[in-house]
């Protein structure tokens, strides 16, 4: 917790629930899913709270907004370089912690300079199989 007093984040009880749900999170829950958690323990919070929380921690670079899914924001609480593998039936998300190298020819980056990646990895998971979800 110490790491987000670093960064100027007040430690309210209600964030700090935030934070420890977040904390070795790897389902990479929305905000919604993050509220409706958290208000078990805080009745009177608002989604307001969760929302604000989550915005403070990417602007200052804690937690990463993943847009994978079409339908609503997913947030990644390990901000380290890795890859994703989605499920597009029950829009599962799962980290790939593998490094892979693609070289881009000159006339493709059109005079960018690559500064990382993110590959995102498509298919159904092996709970939807078995279900035919």
């Amino acid at each position: 917790m110490e790491r987000y007093r670093e960064i100027g984040l007040k430690l309210t009880p209600q964030r700090l629930a935030i934070l420890e749900y977040l904390d070795g999170n790897t389902s990479h829950p929305s905000a919604e899913d993050i509220y409706s958690c958290v208000k078990k323990k805080f009745p009177t919070m608002s989604f307001a709270t969760v929302y604000n929380t989550l915005e403070t921690l990417r602007k200052r670079g804690q937690i990463l907004e993943l847009t994978i899914d079409p339908d609503r924001k997913r947030y990644d609480p390990n901000i380290h370089p890795h890859n994703h593998l989605i499920c597009l039936r029950c829009k599962t998300i799962v980290d790939v912690d593998l490094d892979f190298e693609i070289p881009i020819p000159d006339e493709a980056r059109k005079s960018f300079d690559v500064l990382g990646n993110h590959i995102e990895f498509y298919g159904i998971c092996d709970k939807c199989k078995k279900g035919g979800e």
